[in-house]
Formats: C-alpha cells, structure tokens, sequence
C-alpha cells in the first residue's frame, strides 16, 4: 500500500512577515544585494524595514517598493553604533511591529595583507562587519525567543572561506567571523525555533565593482575587470544582486523550515575551483 505526502510543498511566500534588512541601500547606481533583497522580499509579501546609512539610497529603495504596491520604510543609522542600532530597532518596531527577519547585509574592506593593513583599516572593518551583527542580534532575539520562531540571514562572501587571488585581509577575516557567528547562532538558539544561516555570494556584479573592485585588478577599465572576475567563475559569468536575493528569500521562508546553521553558496561553483 502506498501513501501520499501528508502535506504539499511550501510556496515561498513571506506574507505577514517583518523582514530587517540592514544595509538595504545601495553602494551606487543600481542592484545591489541589499536593495534586490529588498525588493524581493516585499514582492513576496513582506514588510519590508530599509535600514541604511545613506538616506538618499535606502529611500531609493523604499520608493522601489511602494511603487509595485509593497509595504516599506526608510530607517536610517549606523549599524555599527550602540546607540543608533537601539533606535533603529525602536522605530522599526514602532512602525511595522516585531522583527520576524533580520537580513545583516553589511561590509566593509580594503585591499590589503598583514603588512600593509593599517590597523584602524582592520578595527573598521572588524566594527562594521561583525560588532554590527552582534548588536543587531541582541535587538531581536528576545522577541523571537519569545515567539518560538524567526530567522536571521548573514551576507559573508567567498573571500570569508578561500583565498581568491589578491590580499583582502580585512574582509576576509571579518566575513569569516560572520560566517561563525552564524553558525553559533543557530546552535544556541535552535531549541527556541529559531533559524540562522549565511548566504555566500561569489562574484557578483552590483554598484560596489565599480567602487572598489575594478582596483584590485591591473586593468584599467570597468569593462575589463567584470571581464577579469567572469573567467574565474565556472558558470562563466559574475552573479547578479536577484540570485543573492533570491537565495535569501528562500532561507527567509517556511519553504527553509528545516534548514538552519549553514552556508548557502551562491558563487557559480566559484568556491568548488579553489578546494
């Protein structure tokens, strides 16, 4: 005799959900994980809490989102202060209730190895990249614990697990750090339902190539380094904000209900080529 599935599939939906994306602007013009995530999330039913330091982009964001009829707000502070992420939270709850998500998508980082990493370099990246998730978390875990559920999503990157080619000394540590805390976090806190993982993007091509990136390559033009990084990827092309976003909806998501404590890489089998 045989039997069927007691339940169907889970749609991904986030209906009812209040989702905190810290670093939800953008570096520049365009997608970029923060603001795609966003977007995404809030397509998919969220209220959306776009935290940001940069209050033209964050509200570039927000107006995204009311425009295709979603429900968002602009929240802005520095994610790496005591002080503004108290606040920060307070208001968010204010507007839109409990926190059910917190999306930590922040970093920061300059190219460079032990020698030539100035110290307040490494201490900046070290508060940014990581203290920032530490207060961050300690804003919504009481209330997830009190709820029996909730999920937090962490942005690392590739450079958090292998070397890729170039000194990044100072964001390769810290999103290494992220990676683990991570980890911690859904151990500890499993038995209350709730539900941490990272998303490991590989090269992706959003606003911060333009920045930063196309430095770290001997080529001169912007051209050429997206070039550079699409023949390291295996897939043969850089990533884009919406398979970040996408990645992260579906962790944010019931269809995620049993997934906790991992690293979900979406690299183009980057990760894979450096093992």
């Amino acid at each position: 005799m045989t039997t069927t599935a007691a339940s169907p599939a889970v749609p991904l939906s986030l209906a009812n959900r209040t989702i905190f994306v810290a670093g939800g602007g953008s570096a520049g013009p365009g997608w970029s994980i923060g603001r795609a995530a966003c977007v995404t999330y809030a397509r998919l039913g969220a209220r959306v809490c776009v935290a940001d330091r940069d209050r033209a982009s964050a509200e570039e964001t927000t107006r995204l989102i009311r425009d295709e009829g979603g429900t968002a707000d602009t929240f802005i502070g520095d994610v790496a202060d005591e002080a503004d992420v108290a606040r920060l939270f307070a208001e968010a709850k204010a507007r839109f209730g409990v926190i059910d998500v917190l999306h930590h998508n922040v970093g920061i980082g300059k190219t460079g190895g032990p020698l030539d990493t100035k110290l307040e370099d490494f201490d900046q990246a070290q508060s940014v990249n990581v203290r920032s998730l530490l207060l961050a978390s300690r804003q919504v875990l009481p209330d997830m614990i009190e709820q029996g559920r909730g999920a937090l999503i962490t942005i690392s990157s590739v450079a958090g697990m292998r070397y890729l080619g170039y000194p990044h000394l100072s964001y390769c540590v810290t999103k290494a750090a992220v990676i683990q805390f991570t980890r911690m976090l859904a151990q500890q806190y499993a038995a209350n339902g709730i539900r941490a993982n990272t998303v490991v993007p590989g090269l992706i091509d959003t606003p911060r190539i333009a920045n930063t990136v196309a430095k770290m390559f001997s080529e001169t033009s912007l051209d050429d380094a997206r070039t550079a990084r699409a023949r390291q990827v295996p897939l043969g092309r850089m990533g884009t904000a919406w398979d970040i976003a996408n990645a992260c909806a579906f962790l944010a998501s019931d269809a995620a209900a049993y997934v906790t404590g991992t690293e979900l890489l979406v690299d183009g089998g980057l990760t894979g080529k450096f093992s």
